[in-house]
């Protein structure tokens, strides 16, 4: 089966990185598209970033230029590296993965981010 890992997640200070990371293992990621999902207490869980199999990559605007996704399909892995991040970015990050083709879709059990001082 399927199965989507996510790790790097932590307690950073405001203004400072991270970075994600979302190990598929049961199939190949360069035929998903993925993306990375959050879900900030007591708020529903929305869009963060999106990247296909063409490396066409979507952002939330309000990560725009602080948030990279990228992928790297010789590891079977995508990254999603956090810069310049502010307390409204703590939430439960989770990936996601839709076969490009099927369309069956995959989740993680996602990876805590804190940003506080």
């Amino acid at each position: 089966q399927v199965q989507l890992v996510e790790s790097g997640g932590g307690l950073v200070q405001p203004g400072g990185s991270l970075r994600l990371s979302c190990a598929v293992s049961g199939s190949s990621v360069s035929i998903y598209v993925m993306g990375w999902y959050r879900r900030a207490p007591g708020k529903q869980r929305e869009l963060v970033a999106t990247i296909t199999s063409n490396s066409n990559t979507n952002y939330a605007d309000t990560v725009k230029g602080r948030f990279t996704i990228s992928r790297d399909n010789a590891k079977n892995t995508v990254y999603l590296q956090m810069n310049s991040l502010e307390p409204e970015d703590t939430a439960v990050y989770c990936c996601n993965a839709v076969h490009r083709w099927l369309g069956v879709n995959y989740w993680g059990q996602g990876t805590q981010v804190t940003v506080s001082s």
